[in-house]
């Protein structure tokens, strides 16, 4: 703070635009002058606090204060940076940081040697190329079935207690290459959920390559408003200067848009649906459409936002808004949930558009088998209903389905590779009513250990002609 106030007298003495504070509701402040500067422009108080220009009038300029207290009306204030900015660099790895760039882990002081603008313009389409690479998760109902690719936006949409935290988690800790980061941004959680990520990050040994940027339900509206966009600065720049591959996930977008709406209200903003502002589109399009991957570099930035659906509603307004702005989704059901599948994706709604290039023939083969096996299964679950007598094929369908449901059903600390995956799910497939599989537990272990004395990929076909033929021989 001290270093701040002596920043302020020499930005004063430099000729710095000044203003005085005429007006004060809440986070909101009106002032006097401060002309000529640009929105989102970086203002200092002469208490210390910090704000950013959120627009400009020919009479005064309204800024949102980032103070734990807001500033009185008579306050003088000075243009600091003409951007928004945040600290970035390899500093931040394995942090626990605010919106604001402070350190909320009490591991001492964070100095980075650079900044990046917290509101970015996206990557134009001529600097950008096509999604081609797998994003490998760990998770069997996502790499085999409804696969994502590196710089994709997908989304997590689910009601509360679906699971959307635990699936992103577990996206999140299999990412364990050298040049990958993970950006977490926990948007207004409770101190508890934020101790269980990092305490979850910590198990598996991957914080050191992953940033939290956390609020709590305690914080201010407009720290809370910044989370998101302070967590894509920071893979940004890992992915465009340091040509890095990031993660970033945003947790939640639906209580990212309700602080926006309530700043919109005391911001004075005309309400329109469900009272949000007429931007609140622009507001997460303009945050998800930062994603992708750069033709200069062939370096991604991958987004995955968390979305709640209310009653499990995926027709309500902001959960439509985030599936059109996205490349796809993934839908938790409680359902699905109930029948005891974690995580509890539903295969009928989900969609991901553009996951399929990461796929192989076979794989997309093994997809395409997988799915239709799935609803045939459904069905045969609608018809066994009225208690009539099944014929063969319906018992058939039933058996293969029951086994594909263990199949996709894993703890968040199971996590298998993708010849794991594709073994399993053939070797199911594959399988008649008469070959004696193993339990499921034991066939996923088995097919996990085969997998991992693999070499090459040229090797596949022969480990799946063994495994199939060691179970059928067990068949009379």
């Amino acid at each position: 703070m001290t270093t701040l106030l002596h920043q302020f007298d020499s930005l004063v003495q430099s000729g710095k635009p000044v203003g005085e504070v005429i007006a004060v509701t809440a986070f909101f402040v009106k002032v006097k002058g401060l002309h000529p500067i640009t929105i989102h422009s970086l203002v200092l108080f002469d208490d210390g606090s910090q704000g950013f220009v959120r627009a400009i009038t020919s009479d005064y300029v309204e800024i949102f204060s980032m103070g734990m207290q807001s500033p009185k009306v008579g306050a003088v204030v000075v243009e600091y940076k003409q951007q928004l900015v945040v600290g970035v660099g390899s500093e931040l790895l394995g942090r626990i940081i605010s919106p604001l760039g402070e350190p909320l882990d009490g591991k001492g002081p964070i100095t980075t040697k650079a900044d990046w603008p917290i509101f970015k313009d996206a990557p134009s389409i001529h600097e950008r190329e096509g999604l081609t690479d797998l994003l490998e998760t760990g998770v069997t109902v996502i790499d085999s079935i409804l696969p994502i690719v590196k710089g994709q936006r997908l989304a997590i949409i689910g009601d509360m207690k679906d699971g959307k935290t635990a699936l992103a988690t577990q996206i999140a800790v299999h990412q364990r290459q050298p040049d990958e980061v993970v950006v977490y941004a926990l948007i207004a959680k409770r101190q508890g959920d934020i101790d269980q990520l990092v305490t979850m990050l910590n198990k598996k040994q991957v914080l050191d390559r992953s940033i939290v940027v956390a609020t709590t339900i305690f914080d201010s509206l407009v720290t809370t408003y910044l989370a998101p966009y302070v967590a894509c600065a920071i893979g940004e720049y890992f992915w465009q200067e340091k040509k890095q591959e990031s993660v970033v996930i945003y947790d939640d977008l639906t209580t990212h848009a309700q602080a926006y709406r309530e700043i919109s209200l005391v911001s004075g903003a005309n309400p329109g649906r469900d009272s949000y502002p007429g931007d609140i589109f622009y507001i997460h399009s303009s945050l998800l459409e930062r994603a992708g991957k750069l033709k200069s570099t062939g370096t991604t930035l991958t987004a995955l936002p968390v979305v709640l659906a209310a009653g499990g509603d995926t027709t309500a307004y902001l959960p439509t808004n985030i599936i059109s702005i996205t490349d796809g989704q993934w839908i938790l059901d409680a359902t699905v949930a109930k029948e005891g599948i974690r995580p509890s994706v539903n295969t009928a709604l989900s969609v991901t558009r553009v996951g399929g290039r990461g796929h192989t023939s076979r794989q997309k083969d093994v997809a395409g088998r997988t799915l239709v096996a799935l609803t045939a299964y459904r069905q045969a679950l609608e018809f066994s209903h009225f208690g009539a007598e099944l014929s063969d094929v319906t018992k058939e369908d039933m058996r293969v389905g029951d086994l594909l449901k263990g199949a996709l059903t894993q703890s968040p600390s199971e996590q298998y590779s993708l010849l794991a995956q594709q073994l399993l799910l053939e070797t199911i497939l594959d399988s008649t009513k008469t070959t004696k599989l193993p339990t499921i537990d034991r066939l996923k272990k088995e097919t996990e250990d085969v997998a991992a004395k693999l070499k090459t990929a040229d090797q596949y076909d022969s480990a799946a002609d063994t495994l199939h033929k060691k179970y059928k021989e067990t068949e009379r």
